[in-house]
């Protein structure tokens, strides 16, 4: 029998690395991103007045995935949405409601998603907006990744973002003043390259976190993807005003959005049932619309370079947006709300031979859930609930669920029933604890014990809300503060008391 050729054999070395070497992962994080993506259109996209959205790389993505479409955050602001999908615990649990607070110092000593893949031998590397800057991460919480973290020099763009609220940058400009987000792309390529030869060859698989800034306020975007959306295709929500009968305490003033100068000198207060100007609605609109598609742009060009290192059979890809986003709708912007259009984003995860042909889902679906899942599609061991009561005492657990069972049913019975977020108000003394069913979506803004107890008090309430999504998919009418619905409320008031825990997966029988 003749022997094989030296190039033959180092071809089947070759292969047999790749088959035993474990997956890389490829983790996209999105800021302010609502699931406004073609990939999501339906009766759970975010609003029914839009363009046709251009997303054509996320699009493809979605296409190969597990797309999620009832996907909700456990807090609809950065850091607690953020702290809370990468140490798999709840805000009740990290102790993080705000901008500030680390969830080490003020939570636990929780295992990370980057830092347990780096604890399992893999390559961790950051870059962009992954944790939540500056002191709520400890400068991006150092101990989660293996090489020094990087961000993208963004002196111009930092120094004048309070300027205007979006912009267009045309050529000359954006030759000037690089976009940092189109540095973190292709940071991205360049970190690609280095860590391949170590993933090919099994020596070393990686985790690459990369976060994009936009479309985050001030929606920034090349001039060419305005081009996209015409002015004349932008049109004004069809619900400018607050839900009839909501509660005060529901509303946010949209202060993040008024720190602009431009929207400064329209000396708009951001009360209930007030709206901006007919034509500023529009050009935010499409400023948004434009920033979500730059983005989109960065995506696929990172996910291009990495089919052609030869990676992308043995990459596990996670898209997530970090949470919701209003823009206009109730005459309501930005997040910081309970409300759907905040606490729904996109999210989706692509498995190589799991999901190649793309499956779509409507099971309710937490942020908490996509760390569990990850480990899983790795191969690594499971990672086990977290024990009632204990949760702040354990490093390595998980206060969502696998994805996976979703992937070969998508429809299944046993699935979660229910979707939890929150919402500090008052200075943390309220909390807005919001639960979504199937059908329903029921809030009770219920006094608030913090240190040590973070425990609401369910008898002392500034507000509830009931909105039904089968009959107001837009939530315009709170039902709850109707006669009619008084034995609804009580029954989901039992369910919104009674917890996740409760509404968890039920165990499969023999």
């Amino acid at each position: 029998m003749t022997r094989p050729s030296s190039l033959v054999a180092g071809l089947f070395l070759l292969l047999a690395l790749r088959c035993s070497a474990k997956m890389n992962v490829l983790f996209f994080v999105s800021d302010d991103m609502r699931p406004e993506l073609n990939s999501f259109l339906g009766p759970d996209f975010p609003s029914p007045v839009h363009p046709k959205m251009h997303s054509p790389n996320l699009d493809m993505l979605a296409s190969k995935s597990l797309v999620l479409k009832r996907a909700y955050v456990q807090q609809a602001v950065c850091s607690p949405s953020r702290t809370s999908l990468l140490t798999g615990r709840r805000p009740d649990t990290t102790h993080v409601y705000d901008l500030v607070k680390y969830f080490r110092k003020v939570g636990g000593n929780f295992t990370t998603i980057p830092q347990h893949f780096k604890d399992n031998g893999y390559m961790s590397v950051g870059m962009g907006k992954i944790f939540h800057p500056g002191s709520a991460s400890d400068n991006d919480d150092p101990i989660s990744w293996s090489v020094p973290y990087y961000h993208a020099p963004d002196t111009y763009w930092e120094t004048n973002r309070h300027n205007h609220s979006w912009f267009s940058v045309n050529a000359s400009m954006e030759k000037e003043h690089p976009l940092p987000d189109k540095q973190i792309a292709q940071h991205a390529i360049e970190t690609l390259r280095q860590l391949t030869p170590a993933a090919v060859s099994g020596r070393q698989p990686f985790f690459l976190g990369v976060g994009f800034h936009k479309p985050h306020l001030p929606f920034i975007a090349p001039e060419e993807f305005f081009e996209l959306y015409s002015p004349d295709d932008i049109r004004l929500p069809d619900n400018g005003y607050a839900p009839v009968g909501m509660p005060s305490v529901a509303w946010t003033s949209y202060g993040e959005l008024r720190n602009y100068f431009d929207i400064a000198k329209l000396n708009a207060s951001g009360a209930i049932n007030t709206t901006l100007p007919p034509q500023v609605v529009k050009d935010l609109r499409r400023a948004y619309y434009s920033a979500l598609s730059f983005t989109d742009s960065l995506i696929g060009k990172v996910m291009s370079e990495l089919e052609t290192l030869g990676l992308a059979n043995n990459t596990i890809i996670s898209f997530w947006g970090d949470h919701g986003w209003q823009l206009g709708e109730h005459g309501e912007w930005c997040k910081h709300t309970n409300f759907e259009d905040a606490t729904h984003a996109p999210m989706m995860v692509h498995i190589p031979d799991k999901t190649n042909l793309g499956i779509v889902t409507e099971a309710l679906t937490e942020f908490v859930d996509l760390f569990p899942t990850l480990v899983e599609a790795a191969g690594l061991p499971p990672l086990e609930l977290c024990p009632e009561g204990k949760s702040t005492e354990t490093m390595l657990c998980r206060e969502g669920t696998s994805l996976m069972p979703l992937i070969d049913d998508p429809k299944s019975p046993t699935w979660k029933t229910k979707a939890f977020s929150q919402y500090p108000r008052d200075g943390n003394k309220v909390m807005g604890y919001t639960m979504r069913t199937d059908r329903y979506r029921y809030t009770e803004w219920a006094k608030f014990e913090g240190a040590p107890t973070y425990k609401p008090d369910w008898s002392t309430l500034s507000g509830t809300e009931l909105y039904d999504h089968m009959a107001d998919p837009e939530e315009n009418h709170n039902l709850a503060v109707e006669s009619s619905s008084h034995s609804l409320v009580e029954e989901l008031s039992k369910q919104l008391h009674a917890g996740w825990r409760d509404a968890l997966p039920q165990e499969p029988r023999d």
